[in-house]
């Protein structure tokens, strides 16, 4: 493992970047924010290229709130009102997008610096403690994210938690994916798979209405390969609340590590496989990027510009008891992995 100096935050603390290799994927990783910075790999011609996008400097991570590669928690997606009720106590926590809570607040999780806890030449461990009352969160709360890469082409991230007062939990990776690197442009013509029968429609402020839509006969049914131009440009009610995709897929047999999307890039022949043992997966076009960050290539970022696979629970799950439950509780440890193979097709 290579690690270099990547600045320093506004209060002073020094950042890290480390890089993993292990047979044709090399993967940069900073220790603040858990963000995947870089991942490199090679096209059907062999050329290497990274393939999500990222700020040009640690500044540009900070200053954006587009969460670039970053571990989100506490809280994953939206929590409705920024507001939940747990055993009988009601918990106010900031809101930062509207009068909703989004991706753990203001200051969360993206915005800490991780401690290092074991390093190797493709493993790395980041641990955080976040204090009982972060972000409007009961509980003081430990987690453990282990980064690794496999022989297979395979980066898995394995998260663990532990807290020691009932809470709530929900911990997402955040990267933007482009196949066919990450200044190409558009990702419409990336081919892609869910493997999922119903999506969760929301309401005029992305919050979930409660409801399990069945995928077929709609734009949202990516059970069989489709490109994400065929459809996104489709009048549908949901895709103008979301500017295109930005909803959770219901995933069949959560608990288990199960492949549960792909995407293909025609042009390069790129293919990443997604596995993960959550119940949800956010598909996520990037429809916010609006042309004011430069990239880490040096480019500015447009809608469209990468498709994001962010496993997690459902959002607003501790406001709907009929979704699958976030709740963390004292002696009931927390543990999920995801996974993402590149090859070539």
């Amino acid at each position: 493992m290579t690690p270099e100096p990547y600045g320093r935050t506004k209060d002073g603390q020094p950042v890290t970047r480390h890089t993993l290799a292990r047979g044709r994927l090399r993967v940069g990783i900073l220790d603040y924010g858990g963000i995947v910075s870089r991942i490199e790999t090679p096209d059907r011609a062999g050329r290497r290229a990274n393939v999500v996008l990222g700020a040009s400097d640690l500044a540009g991570y900070a200053a954006s709130d587009a969460h670039f590669g970053a571990l989100i928690g506490r809280y994953a997606n939206r929590i409705a009102g920024g507001r939940f009720s747990l055993d009988g106590q009601i918990y106010d926590l900031p809101r930062n997008e509207g009068a909703n809570t989004m991706h753990g607040g203001p200051q969360g999780f993206d915005r800490k610096v991780w401690r290092v806890e074991a390093a190797g030449d493709a493993a790395l461990t980041l641990a955080h403690r976040s204090p009982d009352g972060d972000e409007g969160f009961p509980g003081t709360l430990d987690v453990r994210a282990t980064y690794s890469l496999a022989d297979d082409e395979t980066l898995s991230i394995a998260y663990e938690a532990w807290t020691d007062r009932p809470t709530i939990l929900n911990l997402t990776n955040h990267s933007y994916f482009n196949l066919a690197g990450e200044d190409a442009g558009s990702v419409l013509d990336h081919v892609v798979t869910v493997e999922a029968d119903a999506f969760l429609p929301v309401d005029g402020a992305q919050i979930p209405t409660g409801e399990r839509r069945p995928v077929a006969g709609t734009p949202f049914d990516f059970r069989t390969p489709t490109a994400l131009a065929a459809r996104i440009r489709t009048a549908d009610p949901q895709l103008v609340r979301g500017r295109g995709y930005d909803h959770t897929f219901v995933l069949r047999d959560p608990g288990t590590l199960r492949p549960v999307a792909t995407a293909h890039d025609p042009g390069t022949g790129r293919h990443l496989t997604v596995a993960t043992t959550e119940p949800g997966l956010q598909l996520y076009t990037a429809n916010r990027l609006d042309g004011t960050v430069t990239g880490s290539g040096g480019g500015l970022y447009r809608a469209g510009d990468a498709v994001c696979f962010e496993a997690q629970g459902f959002p607003d799950a501790p406001n709907r008891p009929d979704f699958p439950s976030t709740v963390l509780r004292p002696g009931e440890p927390f543990s999920a992995t995801t996974t993402y193979r590149f090859t070539v097709r």
